[in-house]
């Protein structure tokens, strides 16, 4: 197996993890949306509700374009910004979970770092991308 199979195998494996993730937790914001809103910051308009549905929605397209091969950089870029973006919720439940069971609290306080991780593998997907040298096939949905 050369280097560039390993990378690739990586990448597959990287973009379908983060991918079910994705889908997972993009999901849930519709079947558990009590949990999202109670993350969203107040201060944001128009409502925590409409933040909980267009962060599920944002990351269940993401989920899908980090599917296929062609749409994977975006998908991979995408998913940066939207870690990014969503953020501010992981510090407010931070600091809205303080008076919580330190369990509680251990959990909103592994969210900070973890979020960095995500960002990381994204990054390292849409890069891996924007340096293959195989021109993509059309139709290519495979992994």
């Amino acid at each position: 197996m050369t280097p560039d199979t390993n990378e690739r195998r990586w990448e597959d494996t990287a973009a379908l993890a983060m991918a079910a993730f994705l889908l997972f937790a993009g999901v849930s914001h519709f079947t558990n949306p009590d949990f999202f809103d109670a993350i969203v910051p107040p201060w944001l308009p128009p409502s925590e509700r409409f933040w909980t549905w267009i962060s599920g929605l944002a990351e269940i397209v993401i989920s899908v374009t980090l599917l296929r091969r062609s749409t994977r950089r975006a998908g991979a870029l995408a998913a940066v910004w939207l870690f990014l973006a969503v953020y501010p919720a992981n510090l407010y439940m931070t600091w809205d979970w303080r008076d919580r069971a330190w369990t509680e609290q251990l959990v909103s306080w592994g969210r900070l770092p973890f979020q960095f991780v995500f960002i990381w593998v994204a990054m390292r997907i849409a890069r891996r991308e924007s340096s293959r040298t195989a021109p993509s096939v059309p139709g290519d949905v495979s992994l």
